[in-house]
Order: structure tokens, then C-alpha cells, then sequence
């Protein structure tokens, strides 16, 4: 039994999937195979299929292998950051004159990949609220070849019904793409619900710790996972060995922080509900927010991230981001470390004027492993 298949319990797989021993030593961690070349035993004559570390190396292969066991998919490749994944995603399944639905709510450099950088290789897109699978359905148009779903969405944390979406896009013969990094495979299980690519950001809760850029696709189709495979190869942003390494320690703790993660958010949402500085909090833990019942249905729990909106506009956002103490001012997000952020000022710059733009008095809360009293504490000090 290969130890990717040694349990069906997500705890254990994130331990001893692709961390096989070393066979030479005993170690229990993969080494980090810092090397850009292998030995051939003749022409052609590959040890463990090994020659160029942009084509394999065994320490991304390793955490590769980790990361389609925790998604329970066919394949899983390692980029050297989110972006780089989306990019090789999006000249795999799209050419010129083909057309995507992406999210009325994303990451601004989802947006920015496509209105700047896609666009001017010939691709369309439209945007579509991916709540409404009526709303992606007629969004859907003979040259669409994908629907690009957030789900939580950054960073307005909207929910979108995968299953749904997924039997949508099905019946017009085009892929469901999930971004899965706000929920993790902890707690959302994409190609289960129908997906047929997951993406992810490892920088974020995957990694963990702030030390680390790097991104990942994990398909449900071999054939699909080759055809990326060979277009990762061809166009090289893969992640490094000792970026792979920092990664495949991440995973090892996911469950654990996810679950400190979200209790400490659950927590801090409900606080800001009471604020009355407050005028709106994105949680889809919230019993109102419009997703609740689907979230309840197709997460573990809630996750992480809360967003919300302060009284008296902009400048009184920028003043709470400004007067934490606890919360570090930064971009990112998902590391033990509590983030505050200005969506848009910082993170979601790029989709100003656009249909993705976000309101200019929203903060966003990445909420970290810290002991939740000083965290709510530091809050209601920054709020006054």
C-alpha cells in the first residue's frame, strides 16, 4: 500500500503522503534535493525518471504527491506561486477567441491575469455572480471552454454552491475550475462536489508560515494532468525544492491550524456583529450570510477569513488598519499571524472601476492562531 492511500483520514494523509522515508538514511522528512541536474546511466537512462529539476525533482514530486492525496485527485503540480498555476491553467484549456466566466468577487490578480494579461492573447471572459447558477448559465456562451469559481470569494467571502455550478457547466460541456485556497482541502473538497480543477495559492494556509510563495493545481483527469504537466515544462514557473519543502511541512499542520483558524474567526465575527462601528461583517459562519446554508453543507467549518465594513467610509478604514497592534498591516494571508488589510488600497487595487471593485470602507481580517482574547482586544481598540 502506497502511503498516499495508508488512511481515508485527512490527518494522517497530510502527515505520511508523499513523505516516503528516505531509503538510504531512514529520514523521516524528505531531503531537499537542491540540484539541477541528474546523472544518467547511459543515454537516456533515467534514474526514477530524474534529468532536469524544471521537468521533476524529488522533492516537489513529493509534495505533488501529497497535495493530490489531500484533494483526492488524479494529479497534482507545483508552481512557483498562484499565479503561475492560473497562468499555465489558463494557456492549457484556453486559446485565442475562447471564452471563460470568472467570479463577480476574486483575488485582484485572478482579475488583473485576465483583463491585462489574457485579454491581450485574444481570450474573453464575462463576469457572473457564481452564487446564482442561473446567473452562470446564461453567462455561458458557445466559446466559453471554462467558469473560473472563488469559493469563499476574497474578499468579500461569497459562497458559491460548487455542485451546482459544477452540473452547470457540465451540461454546456466546459470545466469548473474551483479556487480553493480560502477553504483548503481541509475543509472543502472541490473535486468531490464535481470541480474539475482545483487551484491554489501555497502561500497561504498551505504553507502556513509567511516564509513561503508558491501555487498548485490538483486535477480529478490523468489526461488532463499530463496536458498540464507537459505545459508547466514548457513553461517553467515551477516551485523550487526547498520551496517544495517549506510547503510539504505546511500541509503536515493544516487540519490543526485550520481548526484554531476558524474558531478564532467565528469568534471575532461575532464581536464585530455587535460593533457598533461596524455596518456589515462577511462571515459565512453568520447564520445571515446569504451562503450559510451552502457552506454548511459542502465546508468542514467556516474558515479562516472575515471581511467587514466600518462606519464613517474610507478614511475611517484606513485609520482601524492603521491602529492594530496585533494585527500585522500587510497583504497575504492564511500564516499564523494575524493580517489586517485595505482590499482596496492593497490586494484589490487592480479591480477599481471595474464590476469586481470593492467598497472602499472594507477591511479584511485574516485571523491567525494567536489566543483569540487579544485578538478581539486589539479589535475594539482599533475601532475606538
Amino acid at each position: 500500500m502506497s502511503d498516499r492511500h495508508i488512511s481515508d483520514h485527512f490527518e494522517t494523509l497530510a502527515i505520511h503522503a508523499g513523505n516516503t522515508a528516505d531509503p538510504l538514511t531512514g529520514a523521516v522528512v524528505p531531503p531537499i534535493y537542491q540540484v539541477s541536474t541528474y546523472k544518467q546511466d547511459g543515454v537516456g537512462g533515467l534514474r526514477g525518471g530524474y534529468e532536469y529539476s524544471r521537468s521533476a525533482n524529488p522533492t516537489r514530486t513529493a509534495l505533488e504527491e501529497n497535495l493530490a492525496a489531500l484533494d483526492g485527485g488524479r494529479r497534482g503540480l507545483a508552481f512557483a506561486s498562484g499565479l503561475a498555476a492560473e497562468d499555465t491553467l489558463l494557456r492549457t484549456l484556453l486559446g485565442p477567441g475562447d471564452h471563460v466566466v470568472i467570479p463577480d468577487d476574486a483575488y485582484g490578480g485572478t482579475f488583473r491575469l485576465f483583463a491585462k494579461v489574457a485579454t491581450r492573447w485574444g481570450v474573453e471572459w464575462s463576469v457572473a455572480d457564481t452564487a446564482d447558477p442561473a446567473a452562470v448559465r446564461a453567462a455561458i456562451t458557445p466559446k466559453t471552454k471554462a467558469v473560473w469559481v472563488e469559493t469563499p470569494s476574497n474578499p468579500l467571502l461569497g459562497i458559491t454552491d460548487i455542485a451546482a455550478v459544477a452540473q452547470v457547466a457540465h451540461d454546456a460541456g466546459v470545466k469548473l475550475v474551483v479556487d480553493n485556497t480560502f477553504a483548503t482541502p481541509y475543509l472543502q473538497q472541490p473535486l468531490a462536489l464535481g470541480a474539475d480543477v482545483v487551484v491554489y495559492s501555497l502561500t497561504k494556509y498551505m504553507g502556513g508560515h509567511s516564509d513561503v510563495v508558491g501555487g498548485a493545481l490538483v486535477v480529478a483527469d490523468q489526461a488532463l494532468g499530463e496536458e498540464l504537466a507537459y505545459h508547466q515544462n514548457a513553461m517553467g514557473a515551477v516551485a523550487g525544492p526547498f520551496d517544495s519543502w517549506l510547503v510539504l511541512r505546511g500541509t503536515k499542520t493544516l487540519a490543526v491550524r485550520m481548526d484554531r483558524h476558524g474558531e478564532n474567526a467565528t469568534k471575532v465575527a461575532d464581536m464585530l456583529t455587535r460593533h457598533p462601528r461596524v455596518t456589515q461583517v462577511y462571515y459565512p459562519g453568520l447564520p445571515d450570510h446569504p451562503g450559510h446554508e451552502v457552506a454548511a453543507k459542502q465546508m468542514r467549518s467556516f474558515g479562516g477569513m472575515v471581511s467587514f465594513r466600518v462606519a464613517g467610509g474610507e478614511e475611517a478604514a484606513l485609520e482601524v488598519c492603521a491602529r492594530t497592534e496585533v494585527f500585522t498591516l500587510g497583504e497575504s494571508l492564511g500564516g499564523v499571524e494575524s493580517l489586517i488589510e485595505h482590499p482596496g488600497r492593497m490586494t484589490h487595487a487592480s479591480v477599481a472601476g471595474s464590476q469586481l471593485e470593492v467598497p472602499a470602507d472594507l477591511v479584511r481580517l485574516s485571523v491567525g492562531i494567536e489566543n483569540v482574547d487579544d485578538l478581539l482586544e486589539d479589535l475594539k481598540q482599533a475601532l475606538g
